[in-house]
């Protein structure tokens, strides 16, 4: 069966709230870019896309939320999509649960077994 856009998400979300990293990993190409939620660099290796997500699955009480009606996913070309919507970041920081409400986007190329190719996180910024 083909995996669809939705079933990626659908994994990488579940990766994160399992905080099963080996599983989250295998989700992004050897040359995927992350511009990730909690940090300020672009990480483009392996190697950088493991530290940040271990450093960011060591937060207490970690798990991420979808919000379903916001999901947009566009195919771009053969196999190839677009994915954005909104999802809910909750931790523990100083002891207190937090919410952290951020846009996303990923390039998808689901004919390949890491299909992440980019993927950009960012808190959603207070409107003006």
């Amino acid at each position: 069966m083909r995996k669809m856009p939705l079933d990626i998400l659908e994994a990488w979300m579940n990766a994160i709230n399992t905080a099963n990293i080996e599983k989250l990993l295998n989700l992004y190409d050897d040359h995927a870019v992350l511009i990730p939620t909690f940090s300020n660099r672009l990480l483009n290796t392996p190697d950088k896309l493991k530290d940040y997500f271990e450093k960011l699955g060591s937060r207490e009480e970690l798990s991420i939320a979808l919000h379903e009606k916001t999901v947009i996913s566009q195919e771009i070309q053969n196999q190839i999509f677009s994915l954005s919507g909104i999802y809910n970041w909750r931790f523990a920081v100083d002891g207190e649960l937090l919410n952290f409400e951020a846009r996303f986007s990923y390039v998808l190329d689901i004919s390949r077994p890491k299909p992440i190719l980019h993927h950009h996180s960012s808190q959603i910024p207070r409107m003006l």
